[in-house]
């Protein structure tokens, strides 16, 4: 890496600074040697600044820091989110980043807009902007970050190991704790973290978390060219984490577990009748295998509720209730339990979630937010579906980028089936699903083609090995300048 002259000034003066407060604010003897070793980290973060933004995922959304508890003092994911920003910056600033507009981020940004005026908005506007400060926000920045930074393939193959990494990690340990009996809901739901308030101590939404590594595992699986111990290893990753959401027994984890295998069988099994009925049979045996019909509640927040589904449709109908009275911008982010009571037909003496994605986000945002994240998210599995088909189809697509293209359509089947019992519409999937259809649609722009003009057959090799090609651009509809390229040549 070769720093210009005011690339060099710039650091000496951030790390003059930084040297600066930490001896001020900490004088502490480890301070000096940490200082020591901070110029080789910032180098090593400015040219790895997308390894930082794949880990900040891993650990905001897997909360790798939470199933592993050792992690917590460390505040990893804090420090993550510093890195990539400060990388960010610096890597723009100097233009070694280089910066665009997708058409995916219009609808996103109009629905972050409207739900940061929902904040100010809501009933309690509190709660609302303590989720928006500590989650959503965060989220937001990291979606237009990642878009950004993953730029290759040797970066999408990164993303894919640290997805299918932390998919095994916290079903090893789900899996454990089900067989140690630690942290079970009603006796028999396996969670995580639940002694200490993780996210994860909910099984519906540690079987989301699962869910999300799913896609990855069967994309590694059923992707040729990626080597045999990688396909392997995504089976085997599959079947781990397909025996935790069972053990999760949640309703909305095993119909997104079927979905999730359902549209990669599709591209493999000709008889659409035939997949249907054994799509069926396996949901039948998974939802026995994994004793749905003994379940007392719908949730870590619903004991002794939810007999024949009747705790989500009071919910809904709260859901509507909230959508209704205010229509604009909803009750506010994170303000549905708190408002159950006021909304609800049937009040049981207690609040309970709304399960549901798509109600959820027509409570907290109104019913012109939810226009506006149906809008996303629309475009968005048009978007998916397209650029998989496209970079399955040109024969010099690197393996790793098929299977992120797999992967992608996998995820949103799972989303959009799954988000009919799971609450995840201000939670990661769906923008980190968001960030890789904008990189795979950029990378799509530049290296993938749809149409080669004609190469003429020459029996004594006198014709030229230039060949040039029409490029239209799938993924926007904008036609992109003809480039030359060597026949045969890398083109990654």
């Amino acid at each position: 890496m070769n720093f210009t002259p005011a690339m060099q000034i710039g650091l000496a003066f951030s790390l003059g600074m930084i040297a600066l407060t930490a001896t001020v604010a900490m004088p502490h003897p480890v301070i000096a040697p940490a200082l020591a070793l901070l110029p080789v980290l910032m180098i090593v973060a400015i040219r790895q600044a997308c390894v930082l933004g794949i880990l900040f995922v891993a650990f905001s959304f897997f909360r790798l820091h939470e199933v592993v508890p050792q992690l917590m003092p460390l505040k990893l994911p804090l420090l993550l989110a510093l890195g990539v920003l400060g990388t960010l910056a610096w890597n723009l600033a100097f233009r070694r980043t280089t910066t665009y507009w997708d058409g995916l981020f219009t609808p996103f940004l109009i629905f972050f807009g409207l739900v940061t005026i929902g904040v100010f908005a809501g009933t309690n506007t509190g709660n609302a902007f303590g989720y928006w400060k500590d989650t959503y926000v965060k989220i937001a920045i990291m979606v237009i970050a990642l878009a950004w930074l993953l730029r290759k393939p040797a970066d999408f193959s990164r993303l894919l190991m640290v997805m299918l990494g932390s998919g095994a990690l916290v079903a090893l340990v789900a899996l454990q704790n089900k067989a140690a009996g630690i942290g079970l809901v009603e006796g028999t739901r396996v969670t995580i973290g639940r002694d200490i308030g993780s996210m994860l101590g909910d099984p519906n939404d540690l079987s989301l978390v699962l869910l999300f590594g799913a896609g990855w595992a069967l994309a590694a699986a059923d992707t040729a060219g990626l080597g045999r111990a990688l396909r392997l290893g995504g089976i085997m990753i599959f079947i781990l984490i397909a025996c935790a959401i069972v053990a999760t027994q949640s309703r909305g984890g095993l119909l997104g577990i079927a979905s999730v295998v359902g549209v990669f069988a599709s591209r493999r099994v000709k008889s659409k009748l035939l997949l249907g009925t054994a799509g069926v049979l396996a949901m039948a045996v998974l939802f026995a295998i994994a004793g749905i019909d003994d379940r007392q509640s719908g949730g870590a927040h619903e004991e002794g509720i939810d007999e024949s589904a009747m705790g989500r449709i009071y919910a809904w109908q709260a859901a509507m209730g909230m959508a209704l009275a205010k229509p604009l911008f909803g009750v506010g982010l994170d303000n549905f339990y708190f408002n159950y009571y006021l909304y609800s037909p049937h009040w049981d003496g207690k609040n309970h979630a709304v399960h549901s994605t798509w109600f959820g986000v027509l409570a907290e945002t109104g019913i012109v937010g939810f226009l506006a994240f149906a809008t996303m998210v629309v475009t968005l599995g048009i978007s998916a579906f397209r650029v998989r088909d496209t970079l399955l189809a040109d024969p010099d697509t690197p393996p790793v980028m098929r299977a992120a293209g797999s992967a992608l359509v996998g995820g949103f089947t799972g989303f959009c089936v799954s988000g009919t019992f799971l609450t995840q519409g201000f939670v990661w999937p769906i923008y980190v699903m968001l960030a890789l259809a904008i990189a795979l649609r950029q990378y799509g722009r530049i290296h993938v083609t749809s149409q080669q003009s004609a190469i003429p057959e020459c029996s004594d090799g006198s014709c030229g090995k230039i060949n040039t090609l029409k490029i239209k651009n799938k993924f926007s509809g904008t036609r992109l300048a003809a480039r030359p390229w060597t026949t045969g040549g890398d083109r990654k």
